[in-house]
């Protein structure tokens, strides 16, 4: 009997195309792909794919040989991945977090030139919680709106992962969240530079 793996369909090529935008320089060794615009620099690694990268001119080919139903997903991504370096480059991301407390106010206070995030009072207690910042994300206490943080980088998974980690850290633990709804949640995404 032929095994399942064997009888699965492949695709013999798989290509899809992006054009580079204006203001963008995009250089690629292998899969290794670097995208430089007027925000600065950002690279990525895609060695953990199977899809070849090439460029001609201002077109990125994407292409995998023989792929299958994973594999052929894996080629939309890595263009993903890098249509959101070029955004990061170009416009920057910025996520908006609010701070939401029924009685204890939540106390966080920003660290270590800008290199961590303490919280401290969530739901009355003592322990302070204690979120790293990765390099190239900027974190602001709001100006105009009260208990809001800003986070600001090139970088979405950075940026994103960050806000991710700060919610995270204000999870009420062994309570009912439809009634405890304390903590740190996200308000808003966006870019720094506004259409």
């Amino acid at each position: 009997f032929l095994s399942q793996s064997f009888l699965r369909m492949k695709t013999i090529l798989n290509t899809q195309t992006w054009v580079v935008p204006e203001g963008v320089e995009v250089t690629i060794k292998g899969r290794s792909v670097t995208v430089k615009g007027p925000r600065g620099e950002l690279s990525k690694n895609f060695d953990h794919t199977k899809v070849d990268l090439s460029q001609s001119g201002k077109t990125v080919k994407a292409e995998l040989w023989w792929g299958n139903k994973k594999g052929n997903a894996c080629i939309r991504s890595v263009l993903s991945h890098i249509k959101n370096m070029s955004t990061g480059v170009t416009k920057g991301y910025q996520y908006k977090m609010r701070m939401v407390y029924a009685h204890f106010p939540i106390n966080v206070s920003i660290e270590a030139a800008q290199k961590e995030v303490q919280v401290r009072n969530f739901l009355g207690e003592k322990v302070v919680r204690v979120v790293k910042i990765p390099d190239g994300v900027t974190v602001a206490r709001g100006a105009d709106v009260k208990d809001q943080i800003i986070l600001e980088g090139n970088s979405i998974g950075d940026v994103s992962q960050t806000a991710a980690n700060l919610q995270q850290c204000t999870t009420a633990r062994n309570k009912d969240i439809r009634k405890f709804l304390d903590g740190i949640y996200v308000s808003e995404r966006g870019n720094i530079v506004q259409d």
